[in-house]
């Protein structure tokens, strides 16, 4: 696996600078937050068409719903937290509602956040994100599908939610057969006895956690499952059919998220064992990110122990 690391809100503010020099119709809105959520970068291009709100989240949400009436195509950015959270009535009611080309970077997901705390560790945002009636759901892996993420959320019309994070990610997807295309996963790695469902940071994990299972016998595919919705229903039954046995891995609540999107589809047309792997029913709390991960059974020890002993049960 590639060793260069990436933080994916890094590759969004680039991505942001190179739409804005392809497309003047694109706009930039922030919430006080643009060093950290790298907007910055397309700040310093395009200085006329970024847009500070102040820590108003919920009024950035409605000003982006007016500009994009207007033929503007608003990315608004925020934490994933203040994103999903904070703005979820605005977002629900002024974008999602009227069906508007409104596309919501959010960065900061998920305990990788790290020493902010509980707080400001959005582990819900896929959940609520995926109940909004028409609204397509994002959460890529490394910086490669990051960058693609946001050019082909420009290319939808309607609303789309990004989810972006704070700790560096691995370089995974370089390859030259890559090919990103929303609501469709990625076999990342083939296996037959058990296929593992990841997203977001969690590919990484699981594509080590797989090398790790190999050399105990077990035979693992991975799927990197970079849109959350539309779901990938035809690989997930296919997978369903072909291992038997599928595990959802993802940087975000067991309830609702990747996990519940997988349980659904399999559930409705090819029943089998499904284990979710993700934050429990629980709240985070401060400390360094990879710590965090490790002590959550999110880094790839974990998830290869896990799912060794699912399978021996």
């Amino acid at each position: 696996m590639e060793n260069k690391k990436i933080a994916t809100r890094e590759s969004y503010g680039n991505a942001l600078a190179s739409l804005g020099e392809e497309h003047d119709n694109v706009v930039v809105l922030d919430a006080d937050l643009a060093a950290a959520t790298k907007t910055s970068t397309f700040k310093k291009a395009f200085p006329d068409r970024h847009i500070d709100c102040g820590i108003a989240e919920c009024d950035m949400i409605g000003i982006a719903a007016g500009l994009s009436t207007f033929g503007y195509v608003p990315f608004v950015s925020t934490f994933a937290m203040f994103a999903s959270g904070r703005a979820y009535e605005q977002v629900r009611n002024s974008v999602g509602y009227p069906h508007l080309n409104v596309k919501i970077g959010a960065t900061h997901a998920g305990i990788s956040v790290g020493e902010d705390g509980a707080s400001h560790q959005c582990n819900e945002d896929l959940a609520l994100m995926r109940m909004i009636p028409g609204m397509t759901v994002i959460c890529p892996s490394d910086d490669i599908e990051a960058k693609a993420a946001v050019k082909a959320a420009y290319e939808i019309d309607g609303p789309v939610y990004m989810r972006f994070g704070r700790l560096g990610a691995p370089v995974i997807n370089d390859t030259p057969d890559y090919k990103f295309e929303v609501g469709k996963g990625v076999k990342v790695i083939d296996g037959s006895d058990v296929t593992i469902i990841a997203t977001g940071l969690e590919v990484g994990f699981a594509m080590e956690a797989a090398e790790k299972l190999k050399g105990e016998g077990i035979s693992a595919a991975v799927i990197n499952m970079h849109t959350i919705k539309p779901i990938d229903k035809d690989l997930i039954l296919a997978e369903a059919k072909r291992t038997g046995k599928i595990v959802t891995v993802e940087e975000h609540s067991v309830l609702g998220g990747l996990g519940g999107a997988v349980t659904e589809v399999v559930s409705e047309s090819c029943p089998v064992p499904v284990l979710r792997i993700g934050v429990e029913d629980v709240f985070g709390e401060s400390g360094p990110a990879m710590e965090l991960i490790k002590k959550y059974g999110l880094d790839a020890d974990s998830i290869a122990a896990k799912v060794k002993d699912w399978l021996n049960k």
